[in-house]
């Protein structure tokens, strides 16, 4: 197993991810190498969502046209994910909800979320490549840059996870990365949208729970409602009726394709 948290910046961002660094992590003598991204941490309602992308050494070149979320159309990334389910070893999506940021930060969501994702995959990889230059999924209390600063444990943190490698841009050098987070914003696209369904006021089918005007507008004018996260700014009043009232439950989602 290698040392924790390795950081590297990738080339200048390629037209298309690649499997480079999957395969240098490969020939080191790793089994199973997990790309991941998350979506959502910056949004005043829903969950945060994790998605995570297992390859191995007999894991071929990825689907035509994979790229990072963000430079794709919605069309564009569902179409995907049945291609990328086929291609991978193992993937999986988790999600931390409102209620949780709120009780236990956004840190501890990304890693609640990460780790859901990892248990929906149903398999364990030898390490994590992760996008950016933050370890957000290793236990604080044990390692990274807040060491010293333990988060309460919501209950499902104890599991120890593989090593992590942070890697600056990694959705759009990575595979594996950009497949993560292709699986897990067409996923909580598809929640938001729902849920708009019940609070259609607040625009959720268009905006999908981020700082729309619209949906600043809905929140001045009606204030929140259980799916947005009351411990932040949200630049609206914060009450709600009592049709609105309760606590969103956490949930996991995800699944394996073998």
């Amino acid at each position: 197993m290698p040392a924790p948290v390795r950081t590297t910046r990738s080339p200048a961002s390629p037209a298309a991810p690649s499997l480079r660094t999957e395969r240098a992590l490969l020939r080191q003598g790793m089994t199973l190498v997990a790309g991941m991204d998350e979506v959502g941490r910056g949004a005043l309602a829903g969950p945060v969502s994790v998605g995570v992308v297992i390859v191995g050494e007999a894991t071929r070149p990825a689907p035509a046209g994979l790229r990072d979320s963000k430079l794709l159309t919605p069309a564009a990334r569902e179409h995907l994910v049945e291609p990328v389910r086929r291609w991978c070893l193992a993937y999986g999506v988790g999600h931390a909800e409102a209620a949780e940021i709120d009780a236990f930060g956004s840190m501890t969501g990304l890693r609640l979320a990460g780790r859901r994702a990892l248990a929906a995959a149903g398999q364990v990889p030898d390490i994590v490549v992760l996008d950016g230059s933050h370890d957000w999924l290793t236990d604080p209390a044990r390692a990274g840059l807040f060491a010293e600063v333990a988060a309460p444990d919501p209950g499902d943190l104890a599991a120890p996870v593989p090593p992590v490698m942070t890697v600056v841009k990694g959705d759009r050098s990575c595979s594996s990365v950009a497949a993560a987070s292709v699986l897990a914003k067409v996923e909580r696209d598809a929640i938001m949208t729902r849920r708009h369904e019940e609070f259609p006021a607040y625009g959720w089918a268009v905006n999908k729970g981020y700082a729309a005007p619209s949906h600043r507008a809905a929140l001045a004018a009606r204030g929140a409602c259980r799916e947005h996260r009351r411990s932040w700014n949200l630049g609206g009043g914060s009450s709600a009726g009592p049709e609105q009232e309760g606590a969103a439950v956490g949930r996991s989602a995800g699944g394996k394709s073998r």
